[in-house]
């Protein structure tokens, strides 16, 4: 094969691979829509019902999703009054499963928290529904045992932070 001949396979393979980069940038995801619906400045946060036997984890959920809504989102956690939106949910039930034991004494190693919740965003000007989700699990993980010893309010505030991140990365904007 000539040496020219070689020159243009070469040449055409790094066409071809500039022409793949291109497509392959192209179909990421970059736009120009919004991140979250428009129109939207605030949104109120009433503390969730609690259906669990776990006292305040209410309070925790309702906590942990004020502070990832001024956190992360360019909403505003304000009173009912002056509210675009609002964020309203129901604890439904909240579990511990056993997930190992320790070899002497049986007693348990690592439990995982469960909670399962149902919530509605809904825009208060126009009664519409923005999102809503219904059976909605959140789990997080802790050691009971020593050398950790992590107590059940530590895995409840963990848990209720888990949820509230969860619950915020679905108010952005269908895509």
């Amino acid at each position: 094969m000539s040496h020219a001949l070689a020159r243009i396979i070469r040449l055409g393979t790094c066409y071809a691979a500039l022409a793949s980069a291109v497509l392959l940038l192209a179909g990421c995801g970059y736009g120009t829509k919004a991140v979250y619906p428009s129109g939207i400045r605030s949104v109120t946060v009433p503390i969730f019902e609690n259906r669990s036997f776990y006292r305040g984890m209410e309070r925790d959920l309702t906590e942990a999703l004020i502070k990832a809504i001024e956190l992360q989102t360019p909403y505003k956690a304000v009173a009912r009054a002056g509210a675009d939106t609002e964020l309203t949910g129901k604890i439904l039930n909240v579990k511990q499963i056993q997930l190992s034991r320790r070899f002497e004494g049986g007693l348990p190693q690592e439990l995982e928290v469960r909670i399962t919740l149902d919530y509605v965003w809904r825009d208060v000007r126009s009664g519409q529904v923005i999102r809503e989700r219904k059976g909605f699990e959140c789990v997080s993980r802790y050691v009971p045992s020593r050398p950790v010893g992590e107590t059940l309010d530590i895995a409840q505030a963990e848990v209720a932070e888990v949820a509230a991140q969860a619950i915020v990365a679905t108010m952005r904007s269908d895509w």
